[in-house]
């Protein structure tokens, strides 16, 4: 049995810990979110991001790195990637001369083009890094549906020791030495996802997208190519096969986001225009005091504070513990039809002695919390 230490607790995290904790080994995931250590460790379940699927009580869940990363066998980084640099610098005098490490999560640095395994080596130099990728919605891992991926690594035995780790009669590892391939393989196919999503949006058919597929991945080889990695890795599981199943299916982000652009909608969101969000069931409170006491008069009734409507979706994905899944763009919107401040005040409310509405923050958390946050 390895001592193995999941860092993130997202789908992803969940469903490889799931298979981990099959194979009799023990597993502990590390999340940094408050909300979501009290959800997973009181019903054993994410409710959000894999509902339906309960965590074993064996699987430890904690808020303490050093418990989830220390003298462990194997550690994997399941984080978005926009947190792998920011998590693997957390781990900073903790990490041993050639531990194991493990990327389970897709994409490249922004400012830098480094891959998330590059990042893992040059944040924490002497450890071993592996990276794991293929075909594999977790939504499908989680319930148990065979599935196929490889491990890239440069030595063989660490590759066969993961690959030992992980393997089971539902979820099947390859091995490979290309771990660059890999993790351009898994990165670049998501432009073509969204591009696939965009034309199932638009309207456009079956022809349109095997189109975009089979071109998708010669492009995707040939840049692959040139920035190091092996033509033929492009042409299995971590490279058409993740580009398959991505375009494919509407388990993928990247597909549903092109559906919305494609019917013309956008993550684009104005941030030069201010309201108080108001909760219906904050305004029914009051609506109900007004007539069981008869009161009469003109009223403005909000949810105390303000602010735009970028900062408000941020915040509905940071309650729902999506901040990490979808990129929103705040946006300057010029000439509106609707004002740049629209905030409402309790003045009358105060004058008259009758209680206000919860902040506006409290009444959006308590409604998600009450209907399960987004799906």
């Amino acid at each position: 049995m390895a001592d193995i230490g999941i860092l993130g607790a997202g789908a992803w995290a969940i469903a490889l810990g799931l298979v981990l904790n099959k194979n009799g080994h023990h597993v502990t995931m590390w999340t940094c979110v408050e909300k979501e250590m009290q959800m997973l460790s009181t019903e054993r379940e994410h409710k959000t991001s894999l509902p339906g699927i309960k965590i074993p009580e064996s699987i430890d869940i904690t808020m303490d790195i050093t418990e989830a990363a220390v003298h462990k066998d194997l550690v994997v980084f399941a984080v978005a990637s926009r947190y792998t640099r920011e998590t693997a610098a957390k781990l900073h005098g903790m990490a041993e001369k050639n531990q194991k490490f493990l990327n389970v999560s897709k994409g490249i640095e922004e400012n830098t083009l480094m891959t998330l395994a590059e990042i893992i080596e040059e944040e924490l130099p002497g450890t071993d890094v592996s990276v794991l990728s293929g075909p594999s919605h977790a939504e499908e891992v989680g319930r148990g549906i065979p599935t196929t991926v490889v491990v890239g690594s440069s030595s063989r035995n660490t590759a066969m020791y993961i690959q030992e780790l992980f393997m089971n009669e539902e979820f099947r590892v390859y091995t490979s030495p290309d771990r660059k391939g890999m993790e351009l393989g898994g990165a670049l196919k998501n432009v073509i996802a969204l591009a696939a999503g965009i034309a199932d949006g638009a309207g456009y058919g079956d022809n349109t997208k095997a189109a975009l597929i089979t071109r998708g991945i010669t492009e995707i080889t040939r840049l692959g190519v040139k920035m190091g990695g092996n033509p033929s890795t492009f042409h299995g599981l971590s490279g058409i096969g993740d580009l398959i199943v991505t375009c494919a299916s509407m388990h993928s982000r990247n597909r549903r986001a092109g559906i919305l652009i494609g019917q013309g909608k956008t993550m684009e969101v104005p941030n030069n225009q201010y309201a108080a969000p108001t909760s219906a069931k904050e305004l029914a409170k009051v609506i109900r005091y007004f007539i069981d006491n008869e009161e009469y008069g003109l009223y403005h009734v909000v949810c105390p504070g303000s602010c735009s409507r970028y900062e408000f979706a941020r915040t509905i994905l940071e309650y729902s513990g999506k901040a990490g899944e979808l990129d929103l763009y705040p946006v300057v919107i010029e000439d509106s039809a609707r004002p740049t401040y629209s905030v409402l005040d309790n003045m009358m409310l105060r004058l008259t002695g009758i209680e206000e509405p919860k902040d506006w923050k409290a009444a959006l958390k308590e409604y998600l919390d009450e209907t399960g946050g987004l799906e």
